[in-house]
């Protein structure tokens, strides 16, 4: 059974992978490694070749209600 890496922050959560797409549309695998303890948020990041850690963590929640109200992803009107 595979088993994700601990989380050597905290040590009560694991560290699980994302995925996402790159500005051209090819997926990148693994772009960032999250701690799943919410109490946590320890993060790695991979933007544009550069490691970032530990960057603080939106949850996205009026992310989705902005766009549901016809807002951009950068908070201006569509």
């Amino acid at each position: 059974m595979f088993q994700f890496p601990r989380c050597r922050k905290c040590d009560d959560g694991d560290l699980v992978p994302f995925s996402d797409f790159g500005s051209q549309g090819a997926p990148i695998q693994f772009k960032a490694w999250v701690c799943t303890n919410p109490d946590c948020g320890y993060n790695i990041k991979i933007r544009n070749g550069d490691v970032y850690i530990d960057e603080p963590i939106n949850d996205g929640s009026g992310h989705y209600q902005d766009r549901d109200r016809g807002y951009s992803d950068r908070g201006g009107r569509r």
